[in-house]
């Protein structure tokens, strides 16, 4: 049976069998040192030229072992048999966490080879050009740095997941073949073969999804749900990215935004309790207040920014309903159209689109927007006001919302909620520069996967099944 490199400091006089990569070696004579490497930790191999007495000497292939140990090159694939033993005083690596043992080696299997690698897995990488650690990230993720970058992930989700089971949300998957509809962002379409002509749409968010989930009565939803947009990248965007997206039923905006502090704060004081948030309870500034004084709708509020480990949490609230666009000459949406608006019925018309506010609040973490979210409209004819403010026509909001706009005639809660980036929020606490540092295979700064060579032509035949031409 495999035993990890971090359970080997537990099993002192006995042999064992280790699996991994080899993270380096060091031939001194009659005596090879292997440092082996699996994803616990990185454990100090010795293989001897010749066995010396006890309990070696029952171990005919000794000399061969060695001499195949002799072979060894980095990121070797091994499997090695040996018994644990504790290092000579003096000669333990404190750095590590089995810095105080050493394996001596009984058996040596080879069990893949590998080619010189590229670059350095074992260095931070920022050395490394992007574009090659990108076509290489099956090497590049090895290295320790991006290793714990992605356990550190997986521990922020899964803690999410217990904090919300625990509040009485039911995790649900919505799907990610959908409609095509206005909502900001371009979409990603999909043609569909066995319906000429039309086409899915890859979900931006699962907005509409969530909200016919309250009229369904599921009452407190969540997901780590995977979004989509068409837009140009940056270092905090990529083409697919990963959120936090939760819905309640009958919640005010002062309860989603006291449980989403809370669950930040549980998330920082379990997991990076070297870092300190800045202040408690969570500032709120209106969009005005952090405009006239910051200049920004995103302030970083930190004291000292060149402090890492400080965390300046904020909501910014209160947010126009809609904003004038120039190149279009229409009104639209600041965040989305299905938000509640804060006037009264009656003000709610195209001529008094610029004064309408919206229970819009957006969630800021050390002047990075990390989420947002709203209290919805689930009044069907209000809906319908604010899809004609920005300039639709009646039978355009039927064919393209006329799913959820029936939907809130078969009695519809009151709701909101919020959804937050996974990706932007690890960069940050990771300290990382990008959020491509953060997911496993992220695409280039324009949107490319080096590695998997996509976005990429396809066959004249699949063409064909799909009812497409491509312009010459």
């Amino acid at each position: 049976m495999r035993t990890l490199a971090k359970d080997a400091v537990n099993k002192i006089g006995e042999e064992i069998t280790l699996m991994g990569w080899v993270a380096g070696r060091r031939d001194h004579g009659k005596i090879i040192f292997i440092d082996l490497r699996d994803r616990w930790g990185v454990v100090q191999v010795v293989f001897s030229g010749m066995p010396s007495s006890g309990e070696l000497t029952k171990i005919p292939d000794i000399s061969r072992d060695f001499v195949l140990a002799d072979k060894l090159r980095p990121e070797w694939v091994v499997e090695i048999d040996g018994i644990v033993k504790e290092r000579p005083k003096g000669m333990e690596n404190l750095e590590l966490a089995t810095g105080k043992i050493e394996i001596q080696a009984t058996r040596l299997k080879i069990l893949s080879e590998a080619k010189t690698s590229p670059f350095d897995v074992l260095s931070d990488g920022r050395e490394i050009g992007e574009d090659n650690r990108l076509k290489y990230r099956y090497l590049d993720l090895r290295r320790p740095r991006l290793l714990k970058n992605l356990t550190m992930r997986d521990k922020i989700i899964s803690f999410i997941r217990d904090y919300l089971h625990k509040k009485d949300f039911i995790e649900i998957e919505t799907p990610i073949l959908t409609k095509s509809t206005p909502e900001g962002a371009r979409d990603y379409v999909v043609p569909s073969r066995l319906h000429p002509g039309k086409f899915y749409a890859l979900p931006q968010s699962p907005q509409q999804y969530k909200q016919l989930l309250m009229v369904a009565g599921i009452e407190r939803y969540f997901q780590i749900a995977r979004c989509f947009r068409d837009e140009d990248t940056r270092g905090d965007r990529q083409p697919e990215f990963t959120q936090l997206d939760l819905e309640m039923s009958f919640a005010s905006q002062e309860e989603i935004l006291a449980l989403t502090e809370e669950l930040y704060a549980d998330i920082i004081e379990t997991l990076y309790p070297d870092k300190k948030i800045s202040q408690r309870p969570f500032p709120r500034l209106t969009c005005k207040e952090a405009m006239d004084k910051y200049g920004t709708d995103k302030p970083d509020l930190r004291k000292d920014k060149n402090n890492p480990n400080e965390l300046a949490f904020a909501f910014i609230v209160d947010f126009p309903m809609f904003e004038w666009k120039d190149a279009e000459k229409r009104w639209d949406a600041v965040h989305h159209p299905f938000t509640k608006i804060r006037n009264p019925e009656h003000e709610i018309r195209k001529e008094n689109a610029g004064r309408l506010m919206a229970y819009q609040y957006d969630f800021v973490l050390n002047g990075c927007e990390i989420g947002g979210g709203s209290i919805r409209e689930h009044n069907p004819e209000i809906l319908e006001k604010v899809f004609e403010i920005m300039g639709n026509k009646k039978e355009d909001i039927r064919r393209q919302f006329g799913h959820l706009l029936e939907s809130f005639e078969y009695g519809v809660p009151p709701h909101g909620g919020i959804a937050s980036g996974v990706d932007r929020l690890v960069m940050i606490l990771e300290q990382e520069p990008s959020i491509r540092e953060v997911i496993a295979f992220p695409k280039t700064g324009d949107g490319r996967d080096l590695m998997m060579d996509s976005p990429s032509e396809i066959s004249k035949k699949q063409l064909r099944e799909l009812h497409i031409k491509t312009a010459d």
